[in-house]
């Protein structure tokens, strides 16, 4: 008797704990049920963005044609003066809002040039902006050539090419009303520095150089400017010319060159953009601005490996147009248009 009533005690036990495992069951299951049915809150669907504007290499090599046939643009110069008018003239004709920084800086021989800085805005009233910069002024001598020393270079590729290119994207970027604001800066006298190797970081000399984008970075034509990044192009014009990660570039803003090479390859451009670091550029624009201005800044700049540093025509009279590829400018004019078109 007594072994019966534990056995029923026992199904009674156990019939009550299945009742209580299915009380607490079903509710998990309706959860599971209404959850399939009313299914997961999908993630927020971002606007498409308009298709990327193409680049037309021959408008950018046209541009680099008409600032050599002013002559080399030596800070002071007619030439120099005549080229820096037809450059804001262009910009404002592509709707750009264009600030001119004039100044007067000393020059490494202690004599003061005249400096202008041309700065030209896309979606000013944008708070967010991406900065994008070349430099103007060519060399007021030839001291890496035998010949023709103390006279000035045409400077095709070194100014010319990355000049060029920026004009071409000027015309597109008139018509950019989404994402951040951008932003085109030409500095002057950037290559007025100290002769006879003095990119080399021995020679003491880092400060006589992009004397322009010094100024703009101690004196910022909007107060408190700041933008997402910046991208300096240099000697990016000419045939079948390659660019290494450049050093300076690594050490403040390795996001942006990981950018800009990864879009460079999805556009065929892998050839060109190296995936390897290389130290050849002792100074340049984008120091000041990524030191001071805490803006981090690329430099897109050849490392031809015949000299082991810039392309041969570097500082001589050979830096002519006839160094100048369509080709190259195309594949970095696209490249960086991509990177500025798709952000948000």
């Amino acid at each position: 008797m007594g072994t019966r009533m534990n056995r029923k005690g026992r199904i009674a036990i156990g019939a009550l704990a299945l009742a209580l495992i299915a009380m607490l069951v079903l509710p998990l299951s309706r959860c599971s049920s209404d959850q399939k049915g009313k299914g997961t809150v999908p993630a927020e669907q971002l606007p498409a963005l308009p298709p990327t504007p193409v680049f037309n290499p021959d408008s950018a090599y046209a541009f680099v044609a008409k600032q050599v046939a002013f002559g080399p643009r030596v800070p002071g110069s007619p030439a120099h003066t005549a080229c820096a008018d037809w450059m804001v003239a262009t910009l404002k004709s592509y709707g750009a809002e264009v600030i001119e920084q004039r100044s007067t800086v000393k020059v490494y021989n202690g004599q003061e040039l005249p400096l202008r800085n041309i700065f030209a805005r896309f979606n000013p009233a944008a708070k967010d902006r991406i900065l994008l910069l070349a430099h103007y002024d060519t060399r007021p001598f030839a001291d890496k050539d035998d010949e023709r020393v103390n006279e000035p270079i045409l400077g095709a590729n070194d100014g010319g090419s990355g000049v060029g290119i920026l004009l071409e994207l000027a015309r597109a970027l008139g018509g950019k009303q989404h994402g951040p604001g951008v932003d085109l800066l030409f500095t002057d006298v950037e290559d007025y520095g100290q002769p006879s190797g003095g990119m080399g970081l021995e020679e003491k000399s880092i400060d006589t150089w992009a004397l322009g984008a010094q100024y703009f970075s101690k004196n910022p034509p909007v107060q408190g400017y700041s933008a997402r990044f910046g991208i300096l192009l240099d000697m990016c014009g000419a045939k079948d010319a390659r660019f290494f990660r450049e050093a300076i570039s690594m050490r403040y803003a390795p996001a942006i060159v990981a950018k800009v090479w990864r879009t460079a390859e999805a556009l065929g451009h892998g050839d060109r953009f190296v995936q390897e670091t290389k130290y050849y550029v002792g100074t340049d624009d984008h120091l000041s601005i990524n030191e001071r201005l805490r803006i981090p800044t690329i430099d897109i700049i050849e490392f031809n490996e015949g000299t082991n540093a810039f392309h041969p025509s570097w500082h001589t009279h050979d830096d002519d147009m006839d160094v100048i590829d369509a080709a190259t400018l195309q594949a970095v004019g696209q490249t960086v248009l991509e990177v500025v078109w798709k952000e948000r």
